[in-house]
């Protein structure tokens, strides 16, 4: 994101919040309900994998815009549907203005979900979780400066994914994820999300 490097930043309702946060009310809803908030189950962490997949090259606010129409065509995110989409099912997503009309993105999440779905319940879950890092110890990062995009431990989740077969996920994508789904907290030492709000 561009957002000038900085502290927290007060939104409309005065509560301080991660920079980047306050460029929206799409933003400020994602940051202050979902970023850095655990989810639960492989469909949820299919659903995250390939949004930020989707982002890749893209603005974070273009996906965001577009959620519920990724919902509406990758059936709910469900690893079992999506699996078993046809080659009518890809030209109706190359086809519809409510997602991201990427052919190499759309053909990625229809393989990456027939890799799923040949996996154990609860597998994709495990296998992102075994590369959280461990918890930071302090008040979090002061500054967006300090929030890297890249760690090691993004580095081997999308080693690790790669080598199993999901495409289209690279060290920053895998810690974008990692940032979504909650294995990481980078919400800003005074932001009212990290400071005050009740944590999943």
């Amino acid at each position: 994101m561009s957002t000038p490097v900085t502290g927290a930043v007060a939104g409309p309702d005065g509560k301080p919040r991660c920079p980047w946060a306050v460029a929206s009310e799409d933003y400020m809803a994602y940051h202050d309900e979902e970023w850095g908030r655990e989810v639960r189950g492989d469909d949820a962490f299919f659903e995250r994998l390939t949004l930020e997949a989707f982002q890749s090259g893209l603005s974070w606010i273009t996906i965001l815009r577009r959620r519920e129409g990724f919902r509406a065509a990758f059936a709910g995110f469900k690893i079992a549907e999506v699996a078993r989409f046809t080659d009518k099912d890809r030209e109706r997503l190359l086809a519809d203005a409510g997602i991201i009309r990427n052919r190499a993105k759309i053909d990625a999440t229809l393989a990456n979900a027939r890799v799923l779905a040949q996996w154990e319940a609860g597998e994709l879950e495990r296998l992102i979780r075994s590369h959280a890092p461990t918890r930071r110890k302090g008040p979090g990062p002061r500054s967006l400066s300090e929030v890297p995009a890249i760690t090691d431990e993004s580095k081997a989740l999308a080693k690790d994914l790669k080598k199993r077969g999901v495409r289209f996920v690279g060290p920053t994508t895998a810690y974008a994820l990692m940032q979504a789904c909650g294995l990481v907290d980078d919400h800003l030492a005074d932001c009212w999300v990290r400071t005050t709000a009740p944590r999943a």
